[in-house]
């Protein structure tokens, strides 16, 4: 079976998220997850619609400033700080319209783990492991950040379950095909 697929698409090239805090965020993608900072752009605001028409925000938005990180072999982060008549402050969960999560695949989950206690990072519950089914053979926690963000730490360094029932392997960043 062919699939439809678009014109040269090879991936995920960056994931974008607003946080109230940009300095804060820095702290926390840098000193705890430890993501490397590569460059900021901003102040951004136009006088005209250019910010409805371009991003669907109020055309009054302010972009204070957007700053890109990434994170080992994954896709980069653009994250960035607005201000904005009407902004919406609460962090959506993941049952909500909008709901998200990073997730962050580690080869070493015990200590990956530990490392996130030590800096006193909210865990929420304890740490699932997966014995059957499609995600066999995979464990895995959701974590906060300071400013409620929902993450993921997420291993399965032998392959997941599903991967034993099928002949296709799909290239991923964080762990070689088997």
């Amino acid at each position: 079976m062919v699939k439809a697929q678009m014109p040269g698409l090879r991936g995920v090239e960056h994931v974008g998220f607003t946080v109230p805090d940009l300095e804060q965020a820095t702290r926390f993608f840098v000193d705890v997850v430890g993501c490397e900072q590569f460059y900021d752009l901003g102040p951004f605001e136009f006088e005209d619609d250019w910010m409805a028409r371009q991003l669907n925000v109020h055309p009054r938005t302010v972009m204070r400033r957007l700053r890109f990180f990434r994170c080992g072999h994954g896709p980069n982060f653009e994250v960035f700080e607005y201000e904005a008549p009407e902004q919406q402050l609460d962090q959506p969960r993941n049952s909500d319209v909008g709901g998200h999560h990073l997730a962050f695949y580690t080869d070493n989950f015990d200590a990956s783990l530990q490392w996130l206690k030590d800096h006193d990072v909210e865990l929420l519950g304890e740490p699932v492991v997966r014995h059957e089914g499609p995600s066999a053979g995979q464990r895995w926690v959701y974590f906060l950040t300071p400013w409620g963000m929902q993450l993921e730490l997420v291993s399965f360094p032998a392959g997941k379950g599903y991967e034993t029932e099928t002949d296709r392997r799909l290239w991923s960043p964080v762990y070689p095909s088997k």
